[in-house]
């Protein structure tokens, strides 16, 4: 496997570019129980806000990830809403962009919900009758927690045993000085860094 580009640094590929939804799971640094217990509640609602790259489809997927019922959908940007699954909870990512008849209608089902979202949904859900915990996304990260975040990444990446890079705690707080909490920013910075050192980009 040395031929591979990344190999000399004991990965398999750039650790900061696409994962499938199954390892950005595996690469989460949250703590997700206390959402499971609330959601075994009648009623209740949870919602992740937050602005983009903050983390909130991480949230939701590791919810997902612990509830096999479960079901997740993603609302893309100026497109057409998806159908809206039945889950036990109903993941709904980028819940913002429902449109009202669709939300209506959604939240009229009276499940166990789970909103990703860009707004507070606070008064539609109280008024469908749900009791609401808000979560706002990315408030409290810290550069150690940053730090485990990012190396969580290059683990995933990593080729055989032996050392790889690691991204420190001081590291860590240069790129929140620069990007603040937008993890999305700060892993494309280091995407194109990891790009540069084998000569690419």
């Amino acid at each position: 496997m040395d031929w591979q580009p990344f190999a000399a640094m004991n990965l398999l590929r750039n650790p900061f570019g696409e994962l499938t939804r199954d390892d950005r799971v595996r690469a989460a640094v949250v703590d997700v129980a206390h959402c499971i217990d609330r959601l075994q509640q009648p009623q209740t609602a949870l919602q992740f806000i937050a602005d983009c790259g903050r983390g909130k489809t991480t949230h939701l997927l590791s919810i997902a990830a612990q509830a096999p019922e479960a079901a997740y959908v993603y609302l893309p940007e100026d497109e057409r809403c998806p159908p809206i699954p039945h889950g036990q909870p109903l993941l709904i990512d980028e819940a913002q962009r429902l449109p009202w008849l669709v939300r209506r209608r959604a939240f009229a089902r009276g499940g166990a919900l789970v909103l990703g979202t860009h707004v507070d949904l606070t008064g539609p859900l109280r008024r469908a009758g749900y009791r609401v915990w808000t979560y706002h996304v990315g408030q409290d990260l810290t550069a150690e927690r940053l730090a485990q975040m990012l190396n969580r990444r290059i683990q995933l990446a990593q080729l055989r045993s032996g050392t790889i890079p690691q991204i420190s705690e001081a590291e860590a707080a240069d790129w929140m000085a620069r990007h603040g909490s937008d993890i999305r920013a700060i892993e494309f910075d280091l995407y194109e860094r990891f790009q540069q050192q084998i000569g690419v980009g």
